[in-house]
């Protein structure tokens, strides 16, 4: 747990979980990065720096105005949300960690923040003009599944900027085991077949670094 940054909260809730040794990989992935919780994750996905690579790569797609409203999906600590407020877009985070969106909502008090689910959004459809995902789809199950929902809540047109981890950062600091195991790599033609099977039009990837920016436009 140490080399995850873990302290002592962390090893008391491990061993107060009454899991067995066959499911500490899916615990300790769910704590660090998954589904964050306890101090440590508060600290880490309240930092600064924290993938601001990825958000800045994201907010330079979509480029958002007043007239805008997004939504984040796995919106962490909600730096995204706090930067993309400056635009005067209206701007909507949804997490799947209860701490995740109580520390959202401190860091971006201006925006709409909810827990929910990435495969079964809680919005109407054409409700946002832009939909961002900052280091989430590398946990997804059923990636398609989670681009259709971003299509059906996106109006035709509304943009899509999603940035994931490359399959060469398995193993490195940036997608470590056991959590390289438990999540999805895909190639750059992956993520645009799945996109356009999604509902998405003028679908490109750019790849820096390891890092992977998919972006899209949903079709009317």
């Amino acid at each position: 747990m140490r080399d995850f940054g873990l302290g002592d909260e962390d090893v008391a809730v491990w061993r107060d979980s009454g899991l067995g040794d066959e499911a500490f990989d899916d615990w300790l992935t769910d704590r660090v990065a998954r589904r964050p919780t306890g101090e440590r994750a508060r600290a880490v996905y309240g930092a600064e720096g924290i993938h601001d690579w990825a958000r800045v790569a994201i907010l330079d797609q979509l480029a958002l105005g007043p007239s805008d409203r997004l939504l984040d999906i796995g919106c962490g600590g909600g730096l995204l949300l706090r930067d993309a407020l400056t635009t005067g877009a209206m701007v909507t985070g949804l997490d799947h960690s209860p701490d995740m969106v109580a520390l959202a909502r401190e860091r971006a008090s201006g925006a709409t923040v909810v827990e929910g689910s990435a495969e079964l959004l809680p919005f109407e459809a054409g409700a946002f003009t832009a939909v961002s995902m900052s280091v989430v789809f590398f946990f997804l199950d059923d990636p398609v599944g989670v681009l259709r929902e971003c299509r059906r809540v996106l109006v035709p047109g509304g943009r899509l900027a999603v940035y994931t981890t490359g399959p060469e950062l398995r193993g490195t600091g940036a997608a470590p085991e056991p959590v390289a195991s438990l999540g999805h790599f895909h190639t750059d033609t992956e993520l645009a077949s799945m996109a356009a099977e999604a509902g998405f039009r003028e679908v490109q990837v750019v790849s820096e670094r390891g890092g992977q920016l998919l972006t899209g436009v949903a079709r009317v």
